[in-house]
């Protein structure tokens, strides 16, 4: 059930990190909303996940996945396209979030 609760907060997390550029400096009121109940609840889901999953592992997937993510969205909505070493620095960080997973026995299997 945690990585339930992790995935919920990751994409909370990045619903609000989007939302936060669309924000404009907090002058939009829909979106700066949108923030402040997206980190509401992406912390609150993290605080549940952290009762099965060690924290450095929940950390690690957390960011990893949310960098990916926030990138992702970030290029389709506000066209902010990442260049060769900021992809390929991503696929490092998600290469080292798959390894604590597949061999860390800190990732409570």
């Amino acid at each position: 059930m945690g990585y339930w609760y992790l995935a919920i907060a990751i994409v909370a997390e990045v619903i609000a990190t989007n939302a936060l550029k669309a924000s404009v400096e907090f002058t939009r009121l829909v979106p700066s909303l949108i923030v402040v109940v997206g980190y509401g609840v992406a912390f609150y889901c993290l605080t549940l996940a952290l009762r099965t999953i060690s924290i450095g592992v929940a950390y690690a997937i957390w960011a990893g996945v949310g960098i990916v993510l926030v990138a992702l969205v970030a290029a389709a909505v506000f066209k902010q396209i990442p260049d060769m070493p900021a992809i390929i620095g991503m696929t490092l960080i998600v290469c080292g979030v798959v390894v604590i997973h597949v061999f860390s026995r800190t990732a409570g299997h």
